[in-house]
């Protein structure tokens, strides 16, 4: 069971960080969220192959070893 807060809501979502999540992959919203963009600016930029996308299954997943070498190169 998650914890919740007080009110009985879940805590609410915080936005990763590139240097303290050990995670392989981020879902396109979080990647958005990283970049300071909207969800939708970075699904547009993954269909436009501008944002480094693997499709499993039905969902999309930005790699973060090219999400970082993306943001580096620039």
């Amino acid at each position: 069971m998650q914890d919740q807060g007080r009110s009985g809501e879940p805590p609410p979502e915080q936005t990763p960080t590139p240097e303290d999540d050990g995670r392989l992959t981020w879902t396109v919203r979080e990647a958005a969220a990283l970049l300071g963009i909207s969800p939708y600016s970075a699904y547009e930029a993954a269909h436009r192959g501008e944002l480094p996308v693997r499709i499993i299954g039905r969902r999309m997943l930005v790699p973060r070893a090219a999400l970082l070498r993306l943001l580096n190169e620039q």
